[in-house]
């Protein structure tokens, strides 16, 4: 049997008309697309298929959109036999549900319930992210560790020379300064509702936390690399626990990355919208087998 790591997109892969392929060629598409309509109470199918780029950068959409899409997209795949999965932060629910710990319907209520109180956490206190591109891990860990009075922290590590950071507006500025000074070759603002994968992020993750605890969480066909910790996880409760952490952890995708590849798998599919992380695997090693799920 061939080992093959099918892993998931998160918030930014989102695109006009995302999904309407799978829906006109798929009765089973059709019908978990009105499923969805049904459990959000709006449609969000009429949104993905011809709202403009405005309309799909709306909170309450984007998450559930790019969840829908990769998930649906799964469950069509005729070969997914996943020797391991995983999701950059949203897509992390998306890589539960392809492998069977959750059911589509608490994914994407969940999901739902993830972007609400990602949205209020926003409003209540504004921050921001920015990328950091060409300066050490350490280095950044250490500018924003300086930072006293305001909040900034490292959010995602995304691959050897790309983090992400998080804060306060003050907080983000500060650190972006500092770090140009200390040498990282681009420091770029990016466009963002708020600072994701934060401390500022606590109100909701003790929202979504609620809902977590009363979701039920199955045994999954195969492991899942989880974003807190990079690591493999099997038991459900453990899964629980790290996805609550989520929201105001980093996403520790390098880390993924690597503990995937010291596995030897050589086959990385990216189940869902966009490439991104077809290109972050790349920057890891030139010669896997990278691709795009696709539906005949």
């Amino acid at each position: 049997m061939m080992i093959k790591a099918y892993v998931f997109p998160g918030q930014g892969a989102q695109f006009v008309g995302m999904g309407k392929d799978l829906f006109d060629k798929s009765s089973k598409a059709k019908d978990m697309f009105k499923k969805a309509n049904s459990i959000l109470k709006f449609k969000i199918t009429d949104v993905m298929f011809e709202g403009t780029e405005e309309d799909l950068r709306q909170t309450k959409v984007t998450q559930p959109a790019i969840f829908l899409h990769s998930v649906i997209l799964a469950s069509l795949l005729e070969d997914f036999d996943p020797t391991m999965v995983a999701g950059h932060s949203l897509g992390e629910f998306s890589a539960l549900v392809a492998n069977k710990v959750l059911s589509f319907e608490d994914g994407l209520r969940l999901v739902s319930k993830r972007a609400m109180a990602m949205q209020k956490a926003c409003e209540a206190q504004p921050g921001t992210m920015a990328a950091v591109i060409g300066a050490d891990d350490s280095l950044i860990e250490s500018v924003c560790a300086s930072i006293k009075d305001a909040v900034v922290v490292p959010a995602n590590y995304n691959c050897p020379g790309q983090l992400v950071i998080s804060g306060s507006l003050e907080g983000v500025a500060a650190a972006s300064e500092k770090l140009k000074e200390a040498g990282a070759k681009r420091v770029v603002q990016l466009s963002v509702g708020g600072a994701f994968h934060s401390p500022l992020m606590e109100p909701a993750r003790v929202e979504l936390a609620e809902a977590i605890k009363e979701t039920t969480f199955n045994q999954g066909i195969c492991p899942v690399y989880q974003n807190v910790t990079g690591q493999s996880v099997n038991d459900p409760e453990i899964i629980k626990k790290n996805l609550i952490a989520q929201l105001t952890s980093p996403v520790m995708w390098t880390q993924t990355m690597s503990n995937i590849l010291a596995t030897g798998v050589r086959t990385v599919v990216e189940v869902g919208p966009g490439t991104v992380l077809q290109g972050l695997f790349r920057k890891m090693d030139r010669n896997l087998e990278l691709s795009s799920a696709t539906v005949e």
